[in-house]
């Protein structure tokens, strides 16, 4: 099992929330790391500049693959082709990528910014977000 960030530019968090939804996250054809996507892998999902900020986590279902006729119907977006999600949860509030990087140690040279739409990242660095995130949901205030 691999750990991914999928990262959503420009950011739109209507446009990401209607993705998660449907349970396909569209992913564009020689996307740096899409050949190695497969089942069981965990994403993060991350909404780029301005936002910087995290609103969920979801299980791939599947590998990348073009659309079928009827999931091409479904999908919110406009790529041909993406991977499924099996399960899906969503962030509300959102995770802010700072209060993420505050709990990762500097060495590990992770960032709030990326070119690519599917960044790999660590298991302890996706773990940190799983962390934060659950902090946010259990505190009061």
């Amino acid at each position: 099992m691999a750990h991914y960030l999928f990262n959503f530019i420009p950011a739109s968090r209507e446009q990401a929330t209607a993705l998660l939804r449907v349970g396909m996250w569209g992913i564009d054809a020689g996307e740096p790391h899409g050949n190695a996507l497969a089942p069981g892998d965990l994403s993060l999902i991350y909404l780029g500049a301005p936002d910087l900020e995290f609103i969920g986590r979801v299980e791939l279902a599947s590998a990348v693959q073009a659309w079928t006729p009827s999931e091409a119907q479904m999908y919110p977006g406009d790529s041909p082709g993406g991977v499924l999600l099996a399960q899906v949860e969503e962030w509300d509030p959102p995770v802010p990528m700072s209060a993420v990087l505050s709990q990762i140690d500097p060495a590990e040279n992770a960032r709030a910014e990326f070119e690519a739409g599917v960044v790999r990242i660590t298991a302890g660095e996706y773990e940190t977000a799983i962390a934060v995130a659950a902090g946010r949901a259990t505190s009061t205030g």
